[in-house]
């Protein structure tokens, strides 16, 4: 636990970080590289309640772009934090 301006927080206090490039793979899995260097898996299945229902349609869930380090779909309508992306992610090792 933490507080940070008068407010408590759950959990470890984390450096902000930002996806600069996603790889969308089949079944909602995503290839992200954040701005620490870490490249990581993310399965967004697990991104639920009805804003994330576009996501099932699988040309939406492909439309995935980066604004401003946060990956957003339906033009900015749907989005998800990239702390909650990275740590709900796991480590990959890019093969080079």
């Amino acid at each position: 636990m933490y507080i940070l301006n008068g407010i408590v927080y759950g959990g470890e206090p984390m450096n902000p970080v930002k996806v600069l490039k996603i790889k969308v793979l089949p079944d909602k899995i995503m290839l992200l590289t954040f701005s620490n260097g870490e490249t990581r898996l993310f399965d967004a299945t697990i991104l639920e309640g009805e804003v994330f229902n576009p996501l099932n349609n699988e040309d939406v869930f492909s439309s995935a772009v980066i604004d401003h380090g946060i990956v957003t779909w339906a033009n900015g309508e749907i989005d998800c934090a990239p702390e909650y992306m990275y740590q709900n992610s796991y480590s990959y090792q890019v093969v080079a």
